[in-house]
């Protein structure tokens, strides 16, 4: 008896553009294509030399072009981390000019799921006209989504927290005991996210409208770890929930036989041959975080007093003023550290000369390898993070 046929699905993937959402989207398209036959994603017009080396695991995708109006096409846009919250406004904005475009994909090649992102509020009625089912992949953990509240909520600005300070206790649909809140300094990046803005929409809209019009919610999350807070997921949203793990970052081929890494990694892994085992402080705060003049002197200082090895990603940012380190800094630490002007492979987190991990995306970097974590938090979930790792220590 002939085996029964099973019938492919054509899956097609929608992320926010920035950097740290596109590698999560096309991790998960990579294990979908596992699943099924053809499987397609939207990358911005330009990739820097980062995403070309990271877009090399993932040449089975089919990735497909959509036509941008300005000013996404402009290069200051192409390029984050964005220098002001005004920048993000004006991206997100021109995001949204991506709807013809991508309207006209749906429509000629109809795939039988849509996965989109945050931002992307107009998305779910156009899909919903054609057929296509529709799923929202949140990147971030199941206790950010749930301390902002039903969709509803968060659609009509409802909310009963209207200034900073109400955000720094838990929210009052959580019922059970947790200390996950913001910090007054933190809170401010929630204010300003529930607020509308000259995109035209608020972030809290954008995700309300992303929650309302799917029929699923996937989140990079697990039952193993803080499994009450995708109960309260599914209390306040009526829809599957669907864990899919922490999705830490696949690893670069980093032997020095490859052409690519040769002249560039084989110095740091000498440097790093050269630390004793377990020492070496790696501090990166992710693509999206622009820390101020005054910020970056005092982890500086704060580096400079430790004593211990390090490695610090200090990227400069297109279209703002460079960063100076304090005066005699690189010299004084030259024996110890090494200041990283670029993009770092993340394999150095995997390294067993790595002590500690100071950085913003610490929950699936620095935990996937075991690294004790240090956290700094700036934006977004972070605060969250921080607050529920020091509860579970």
């Amino acid at each position: 008896m002939a085996a029964k046929a099973h019938k492919s699905l054509h899956i097609a993937v929608f992320p926010w553009l920035a950097f740290g959402h596109i590698i999560p989207y096309l991790e998960l398209s990579s294990t979908l294509l596992k699943r099924v036959t053809e499987s397609h994603s939207f990358p911005p017009q330009e990739t820097s030399i980062a995403s070309q080396n990271c877009l090399r695991i993932y040449l089975s995708i089919a990735l497909v072009k959509i036509r941008c109006q300005e000013p996404l096409s402009s290069r200051k846009m192409q390029k984050p981390p964005w220098t002001s919250m005004a920048d993000k406004w004006t991206f997100k904005k021109a995001f949204d000019g991506l709807e013809a475009g991508l309207t006209c994909f749906l429509e000629d090649s109809r795939p039988d799921w849509i996965i989109y992102d945050f931002a992307a509020h107009w998305l779910p009625p156009v899909a919903a006209r054609l057929g296509i089912s529709r799923a929202f992949f949140l990147i971030i953990n199941a206790w950010f989504l749930a301390f902002y509240g039903a969709a509803d909520t968060l659609i009509s600005g409802s909310d009963y927290r209207t200034k900073p300070e109400d955000f720094t206790v838990p929210p009052k649909w959580v019922k059970f005991e947790t200390k996950v809140a913001y910090r007054r300094f933190e809170a401010e990046w929630s204010y300003k996210a529930s607020q509308a803005n000259d995109s035209g929409f608020s972030d809290f809209y954008r995700m309300g409208k992303a929650i309302i019009g799917c029929e699923a919610i996937l989140i990079r999350h697990c039952h193993e770890f803080e499994p009450k807070w995708l109960t309260l997921l599914d209390e306040l949203h009526h829809r599957p929930v669907i864990p899919l793990g922490l999705m830490p970052p696949k690893l670069l081929d980093h032997s020095i036989n490859n052409d690519d890494n040769h002249k560039i990694w084989t110095p740091i892994k000498n440097w790093l041959d050269d630390q004793n085992r377990g020492s070496v402080l790696y501090v990166a705060l992710g693509s999206e975080v622009t820390p101020t003049q005054n910020q970056v002197v005092e982890l500086a200082y704060g580096l400079d007093l430790s004593g211990v090895p390090f490695f610090w990603v200090l990227r400069e940012v297109s279209g703002r003023d460079s960063i100076e380190l304090p005066s005699g800094f690189e010299e004084r630490v030259s024996s110890r550290g090494i200041v990283w002007r670029s993009w770092a492979l993340s394999w150095i987190l995997s390294h067993v000369w790595i002590l500690d991990a100071l950085r913003v995306e610490f929950y699936r970097g620095g935990t996937h390898f075991g690294h004790p974590l240090i956290t700094l938090s700036f934006l977004v979930d972070q605060g969250l993070n921080s607050r529920v790792v020091v509860e579970k220590h």
